[in-house]
């Protein structure tokens, strides 16, 4: 039976599946206050429109049994703290549902307004460009298949490199600049297939493709678009903290996920009286997508391992312990090149062939310590690595007019014309402390880390470039090319480093309108050689109850990327970058669930990293720039079956190398972005989502052609000069994402089928775009942009 046929038969049987006779299921949980993470005694935990509920005991803990099967709301309160909604409770039969659920202290000025169950959004502490997604939300978004980076996309303020991209960029920065935080880990790439892994070794913006987080993986989603305080640091653009899903400590649940791509397999439960476990495992092969395709050019697969465990040691120590294993192979070689198949070639005439292997890999251990009534101690020790393993070569397929191969190997091919070796190793330590007062709550920490940094670049020749810039060939303007020397590509660097942090940040309530967030923050980098000082404050004005002015500023420095320091020569001592941030919003909390954001703000940069010759690995901080812009939205969180958001973003962002040539517009300068998601659950079956997507083309070089550079009709080979940095745009970005979901309850649990349609506007090009600067390729490879069709079940 084919595809088709099968994903006909699984929908035909899912519309004819029967209702099961009534049964129950049981809500088990933990309440604790957000600030202290002390236990909250005698909350109160009403399942809503039944007359079920629970009361917390001296340990925060409830549990409501003979729950009717199906999805519920539930509603937590507890005097002097804001009121909690908990919109998509599914209640399995015979299982038990278990969350634990944190409640923030009451703010005067909003009283009788009750707040969904989102960390972060009404918190007086993190005042501007908060923003939150449940784990619901993130696998209901259209066109984002699970994935959380694109899911943050339609975020007001983020741009992302369009549909094949699974990467933001927020504010005026690029895709490198986010500051990610794992359970409190600090992780700096959270993307498979990322773009450096397929060029040359020198930093391509674009981020990656797909996110090393399978579905389902993540609890919950706290973003901040700038702004952050002190606590965050060594990234400078925005704030994304993730919280991997706890183990149910009540019962065991399985589930799987079938798709095009491959298979996604979870599995949590208690494991002893104390403590839980939650599991994922991921594989994904684009063999079968591309077959379907006819457009094998390439093999691609990649790997997410997951294992967490939690265990409540006593009533003050909880201790976390996480380990993930991110493994990727992608490779093009001639055998993946068959007579008759279209080939996108590079203006040399020449077609590359890549094979590249990197594997990521994470080990934390998170312990919270309550000292006492008001004060606790969160400590963190973690290992991460990252190898990488990439080589590069050339063939000259023959081809008829069209593009179209005749013989794969008739030009002959040639590898391991570069190699590039990557390998990173860290160590880290953190400790934060937080005490609450009477109107004031202190955070102070430090970081420390040692890291050790292996990198290798290797050209086996002397190569020629054949995309370059007016001003990389001033010295023989009629060599239509460069030649590329091994000498000034070739690095080798092995060495380690200490990377120590310092901060303290105190959140005031001067009065009960005004909050103010004033932090400081010190870090030694110790590639660079640079100590840096951070101040940094933020506050809150209430007006009244639901209206609030909110502000942010401060100085925000970022360490020079690896591959960046790995490829100068020894007396070549780069600085770490910085930028000053302003930002002045207002706030309005309509309803429960339903809030207007209109926020400006302003960013200036120095000590920019930049490349003199795209020819050669040598970089200084020379760059210079400004962005500005301002953000509307308009958000309905998930609750009454439907949520959404309306945004539109307004940005500007410029550049200048101080190389004489002026300023030019940033990669990610989108002036104008518009997006609409919608998301409705007209009953326990069915889900409808879709989202709309308009922005303003992103910058791109402004180029002419020359042909025949060599004046050889033998050696025939064309050149693309870059006349302006960024002087041209791409076309406006549109998309439309559809989504819908069918689930059905059984005695046994849930069943589920999905289609998750990705930018119907545009046919199904699954393009992957690699662009090598130094030979002018620029590769398609069907990858990214699908149409995904799934089902899952849960046990």
């Amino acid at each position: 039976m084919d595809n088709k046929h099968l994903l006909t038969g699984v929908f035909l049987f899912l519309a004819h599946v029967a209702v099961f006779g009534q049964s129950t299921g049981s809500f088990q949980g933990k309440i604790i206050e957000q600030v202290t993470k002390q236990p909250v005694m005698g909350g109160s935990v009403a399942i809503d429109h039944t007359e079920l509920g629970a009361i917390t005991d001296d340990n925060g803990v409830f549990r409501v049994d003979n729950i009717p099967v199906g999805t519920h709301t539930v509603t937590i309160s507890y005097i002097g703290f804001q009121t909690k909604k908990i919109s998509e409770m599914t209640i399995t039969a015979n299982k038990t549902y278990y969350s634990e659920f944190e409640l923030l202290e009451e703010v005067s000025e909003l009283d009788g307004v009750t707040v969904s169950v989102y960390k972060g959004e009404t918190n007086p502490q993190v005042p501007v460009s908060a923003f939150s997604y449940s784990r619901e939300e993130i696998f209901r978004n259209p066109g984002a298949q699970g994935d959380i980076m694109r899911a943050l996309s339609s975020l007001p303020g983020v741009v992302s490199s369009g549909s094949q991209f699974s990467a933001i960029a927020a504010r005026g920065q690029g895709t490198r600049d986010n500051v990610y935080m794992v359970d409190d880990i600090p992780m700096f790439n959270l993307s498979h297939l990322e773009a450096e892994g397929f060029n040359s070794g020198f930093n391509d913006p674009n981020g990656g493709r797909f996110s090393i987080f399978a579905p389902r993986i993540i609890d919950n989603v706290q973003f901040q678009n700038g702004g952050f305080g002190a606590t965050y640091g060594r990234r400078s653009s925005s704030f994304l903290s993730l919280g991997v899903k706890e183990g149910n400590r009540a019962s065991w649940s399985v589930s799987g996920q079938f798709d095009l791509l491959g298979a996604t397999l979870i599995a949590d439960g208690p494991i002893s009286e104390k403590t839980s476990i939650f599991m994922s495992a991921r594989y994904q092969n684009f063999g079968m997508l591309i077959n379907l395709l006819d457009e094998q050019q390439a093999s691609i697969s990649f790997g997410d391992y997951l294992v967490k465990t939690t265990t409540q040691l006593n009533e003050k120590n909880k201790l976390s312990v996480i380990a993930m294993i991110n493994p990727e192979a992608a490779s093009r070689t001639v055998d993946d090149l068959e007579p008759g198949m279209e080939i996108n070639e590079d203006n040399s005439g020449r077609t590359v062939l890549w094979d590249h292997e990197r594997s990521q890999a994470v080990v934390g251990l998170n312990l919270r310590t309550l000292l006492n009534s008001s004060s606790y101690l969160t400590n963190v020790l973690y290992y991460r690595s990252s190898s990488v393993d990439n080589n590069f070569g050339r063939f000259n397929p023959s081809l008829d007019d069209e593009g179209v191969i005749l013989d794969p190997l008739a030009g002959g091919y040639e590898e391991g014309i570069r190699k590039i070796l990557n390998d990173q190793q860290e160590v880290g330590y953190r400790s934060i402390y937080t005490r609450n007062f009477d109107k004031l709550t202190l955070t102070a920490g430090v970081d420390a880390a040692m890291v050790n940094l292996d990198y290798e670049r290797r050209l086996s020749r002397m190569d020629t470039i054949y995309t370059f810039r007016t001003r990389d060939i001033s010295d023989n303007p009629s060599q239509l090319y460069e030649v590329l020397d091994p000498s000034m590509f070739n690095s080798r660097f092995d060495d380690s480093a200490f990377n120590g942090s310092g901060y303290i940040n105190a959140s005031w309530k001067v009065s009960n309108r005004l909050t103010l967030n004033p932090g400081v923050r010190y870090d030694y980098t110790g590639f660079t050689e640079q100590h840096t000082l951070s101040p940094r404050l933020s506050g809150s004005l209430a007006l009244s109850e639901k209206h609030s002015l909110n502000f942010a500023t401060g100085l925000y420095y970022q360490d020079a990327a690896y591959p960046d320091v790995a490829g100068q020569s020894a007396g070549n001592l780069l600085k770490n970058e910085r930028s000053f941030q302003s930002i002045l919003g207002y706030k309005i909390q309509i309803s429960s669930d339903l809030k207007f954001i209109a926020e400006g703000w302003y960013k200036e940069f120095d000590d920019l990293i930049v490349q003199p010759n795209r020819a050669q690995s040598f970089l200084t901080n020379d760059g210079t720039g400004h962005a500005y812009g301002a953000d509307i939205s308009l958000t309905k969180r998930l609750s009454k079956n439907y949520y959404g958001q309306i945004s539109y973003s307004y940005m500007e962002s410029v550049r200048d190398d101080n190389d004489g040539l002026g300023e030019y517009d940033y990669i990610f300068s989108v002036p104008h972005t518009f997006s609409f998601l919608g998301s409705y659950k007209p009953n326990d079956k069915w889900i409808f989502s879709g989202k709309f997507r308009y922005s303003t083309g992103r910058p791109t070089d402004e180029y002419i052609i020359h042909e025949d550079v060599f004046n050889d009709p033998e050696m025939l080979r064309y050149s693309q000069e870059i006349t302006a940095i960024n002087g041209d745009r791409l076309p406006d970005f549109i998309s439309l994402d559809l989504r819908v979901d069918y689930n059905v309850q059984r005695r046994w649990g849930t069943f589920s089928a999905f289609v998750d349609l990705v930018n119907i506007t545009n046919r199904f090009n699954v393009n992957l775009e690699t662009f090598i600067p130094e030979t002018g390729v620029i590769s398609n490879i069907g990858l990214g942009v699908f149409p995904s069709f799934g089902i899952r079940a849960e046990l």
